[in-house]
């Protein structure tokens, strides 16, 4: 069973390396720590039962598209990854140690719809380029282009609305 445990040693190296920069991915994409949360473990376990494909596929980039996929499903069927309760859970508004401005551009980035949000934070959050986030959305580079185009003017709308214009390097 010595190749189980490397198979399983190899998955808990990926994934305590990368959960928390998953998670605050996932946040920029849906603006809730717990619905990021949520994003980024499922995503995670769908990395897992593929895990041999992905190790040899570049996981980090699989990872990314699961991540992005589980965001956009859940608004395409309108729904978001949340359980009603008797009374909400206490949570913070920010990361801990966050800044106001941070809070801020987060709020106006959930004001962008959801497909143009999606492709911002692949490329300006994920550093990637126009082509792998095309593969990523399953897309064209085109459609990339001009999401990103308007996901920026939308997010500069959103930001210019709360009273904090271009101060963050929106331009």
């Amino acid at each position: 069973m010595r190749g189980r445990d490397e198979h399983v040693e190899d998955f808990t190296e990926f994934f305590t390396a990368r959960f928390d920069t998953a998670r605050r991915t996932a946040y920029a994409l849906c603006g809730d720590w717990s619905e990021a949360e949520e994003i980024a473990q499922a995503a995670f376990v769908r990395v897992y039962a593929r895990w041999s494909w992905a190790r040899r596929n570049s996981a980090s980039g699989y990872l990314r598209t699961t991540m992005t996929r589980l965001f956009l499903d859940a608004r395409r069927r309108g729904r978001q990854l949340e359980r009603p309760v008797a009374e909400p859970p206490d949570r913070p508004d920010v990361e801990p140690g966050g800044r106001d401005e941070r809070r801020e551009l987060i709020a106006a980035l959930q004001r962008v719809p959801y497909r143009q949000r999606a492709t911002l934070v692949l490329r300006f959050v994920q550093d990637l380029s126009v082509e792998q986030t095309a593969q990523a959305l399953k897309c064209s580079t085109g459609t990339v282009k001009s999401q990103t185009a308007r996901g920026l003017d939308a997010l500069r709308r959103a930001y210019e609305s709360a009273g904090r214009p271009q101060e963050a390097g929106i331009q």
